[in-house]
């Protein structure tokens, strides 16, 4: 089996049996939903995708947000979109009224107030337009058509009159310039959208490789877009537990209360886990122990001491016996460890018996699933393989 499927699937199967938490009992379709589906993906700069278990749609919900802030911000700008809602850590919980005293703008963009006021920012002359182009750019990110569960949205609908007494006071305050009526209908559509776990990875990806698809190659926002939206994900993405999350996983990160959870490691990885099970924040209660799992097993903390997270020094000799000599330098993480197997690759042994040395005597730091990748290239080259570390 691929090593990082292997580990991905040991760290599926170490969080399957726990059970806390409970569905989002406020939104019927939500709270009929199975308890038990659990799913996890990934997908690395290089658009390779791997996704374990359910493999069942569900919908976006609270992860559209950071998604619709992009859009937001690449069409309009920092400074306006700034002027409608602010990037600071509420404190309180995701449906709270969080708004500036005096102007009425929202804490940040990830709480649903901000999120509404986000959503207006979209241009459309009407509820459906502002909606299609919001799932448009949404499709843009996920590198495919995205659809709206009808049903889900119905429910959303029927039971979000908190949502529609925020959008009222939000125009109260001049924060929305349009019908409020008309925001919060499209802002239930968005949150409506369904999607795959890959999908999520891929979306968290767009975000972490600088705004560019892993899988398209498509630049769907621009790098200053993207480095925002991860700044105001790291400190508001887990609500009114954003502190706690960053101490114990250390990745930005983005909730949904129908449990799914995309978590960002810059330049190196999109993260998709999906649980319907949630805790008293709204946050998927088996997704944030598979993360913390992934984050500790994969050193994955962005704040973690990293000496060359991305380029290793790599130097490949030749000796006169026909040795083939790969020395690496410095750090080799499970990111960084795709420059060395580019280099392995390359590499042409002058007989089947040549025998291939690869010398981790001078990396100083080494991530047990980095070597788990490089060992499984470096068999696959045939002749006599010795690993030194």
């Amino acid at each position: 089996m691929d090593p990082v499927r292997e580990m991905l699937t040991s760290v599926l199967d170490e969080v399957r049996g726990e059970d806390a938490g409970e569905t989002a009992q406020y939104i019927p379709e939500l709270a009929s939903a199975d308890p038990d589906r659990l799913a996890l993906a990934i997908a690395d700069p290089h658009g390779r995708r791997i996704a374990l278990g359910d493999e069942d749609p569900f919908t976006i919900q609270s992860i559209s947000k950071p998604f619709v802030f992009a859009l937001a911000l690449d069409a309009l700008g920092r400074d306006e979109v700034l002027r409608h809602v602010g990037v600071e850590p509420s404190g309180e919980p995701f449906n709270a009224i969080s708004l500036e005293e005096g102007t009425g703008r929202p804490a940040n963009p990830l709480i649903n107030a901000g999120a509404i006021a986000t959503t207006g920012l979209i241009p459309g002359p009407s509820a459906g337009e502002r909606a299609a182009r919001i799932v448009e750019g949404l499709s843009r990110f996920a590198g495919r058509t995205l659809q709206v569960d009808e049903e889900v949205y119905a429910s959303e609908a029927s039971t979000g009159d908190r949502n529609r007494a925020l959008a009222h006071l939000l125009r109260s305050y001049g924060v929305i310039e349009t019908d409020p009526h008309e925001v919060v209908e499209a802002y239930f559509r968005q949150c409506s959208v369904l999607v795959t776990v890959a999908d999520l990875a891929v979306m968290a990806g767009t975000l972490a490789f600088g705004g560019r698809h892993p899988v398209t190659g498509e630049q769907v926002v621009s790098a200053r877009t993207a480095r925002d939206v991860v700044s105001v994900m790291t400190s508001c993405g887990m609500y009114d537990a954003s502190g706690s999350w960053l101490i114990r996983v250390g990745l930005p990160a983005k909730s949904g209360v129908s449990g799914g959870l995309i978590a960002i490691s810059p330049s190196q990885f999109g993260v998709g886990v999906f649980s319907p099970r949630l805790d008293e924040y709204g946050n998927s209660t088996r997704g944030q122990r598979l993360l913390e799992r992934l984050s500790d097993a994969l050193g994955l903390h962005v704040f973690e001491q990293h000496q060359s997270i991305a380029t290793p020094h790599v130097a490949v000799s030749h000796g006169e016996d026909g040795t083939v000599r790969v020395a690496l330098d410095g750090e080799l993480s499970f990111g960084g460890a795709e420059r060395v197997l580019n280099a392995l690759r390359n590499v042409e042994l002058p007989a089947s018996s040549a025998p291939l040395l690869v010398d981790l005597t001078r990396v100083t730091q080494l991530q047990p699933a980095a070597l788990a990748v490089l060992r499984e290239q470096v068999d696959g080259l045939g002749g006599t393989v010795r690993v030194e570390a």
